[in-house]
């Protein structure tokens, strides 16, 4: 199976260098992953890694914009079916995935991991034991978290699968897949320490932990460190080893609104 690195010319606070596509596939038929947002450069160079071969998907593995809006556009043109575990912002595939799915391709076969936590439609793509993992872990940093229990289960579940290749949505290909699985645990174990630390020290909003915990991290990825935060806060809830009044929780959620807001 041949596999075509394309990225997106979207770099950003949230991207890094840009959207990781990929188009795979044999003489006649390619299939492509995450095609990323409606860019027309980025859209021709798609259309010439697959050349004159039938395209026998497009599949994303999560709505968020920079990997999801180009799929339709790209599937009505190249009359292709468009692969995706929910419909979201821009996107809406013709074909719903769950897990354990399977894909075909070339006589090899993707199958369908479903692995919420980054987001709640996310599905990372199995293919002998290379894996696309869309957000779910990326290249040289670790990811925003919507529901951290969800993701930690998701991580967890991976540590049983035979991977020798992680191919991610932002950044290089990891060809440590253990290593780094049992690292995005295990930071993510550390953190939680770290923001119990802080509410004990007296932190009383989102930006104070973000503040105290994140004091060697850039100020302009405070942002998105809050969200981290956030998402610790409510595990740490729902486990029954932080509790808040009241008014103390609605500070927490609106600290958060507004440094996500700023």
């Amino acid at each position: 199976m041949n596999i075509v690195h394309l990225l997106a010319p979207n770099p950003g606070l949230f991207t890094g260098a840009g959207t990781n596509t990929y188009v795979l596939g044999g003489e006649t038929r390619a299939l492509v992953i995450d095609p990323g947002p409606v860019i027309p450069e980025h859209r021709d160079r798609i259309l010439e890694a697959i050349g004159d071969r039938r395209t026998a998907a497009i599949v994303v593995t999560h709505t968020h914009p920079d990997h999801a809006p180009l799929a339709n556009p790209l599937g009505l043109e190249v009359d292709a079916p468009v692969y995706g575990f929910a419909p979201g912002p821009e996107f809406a595939p013709t074909d719903l995935v769950r897990e354990g799915d399977h894909i075909e391709v070339e006589g090899e076969t993707l199958e369908v991991l479903y692995t919420p936590g980054h987001a709640d439609d996310h599905i990372c793509l199995l293919l002998g034991t290379t894996m696309f993992t869309g957000d779910h872990i990326i290249g040289g940093s670790t990811v925003m978290i919507e529901d951290l229990t969800r993701y930690l289960a998701s991580l967890e579940r991976l540590q049983s699968v035979s991977l020798s290749k992680l191919l991610p949505g932002h950044g290089p290909e990891i060809d440590n897949p253990q290593e780094v699985i049992d690292y995005y645990i295990s930071h993510r174990m550390e953190r939680e320490k770290e923001i119990v630390n802080a509410l004990q020290d007296g932190a009383g909003s989102v930006g104070d932990v973000v503040i105290e915990v994140y004091k060697d991290v850039p100020e302009e990825l405070h942002r998105v460190a809050a969200l981290s935060v956030a998402a610790h806060l409510r595990k740490l809830t729902d486990d029954g080893l932080i509790t808040f009044g009241e008014a103390g929780a609605s500070d927490l959620w609106g600290s958060l609104v507004e440094m996500v807001r700023a």
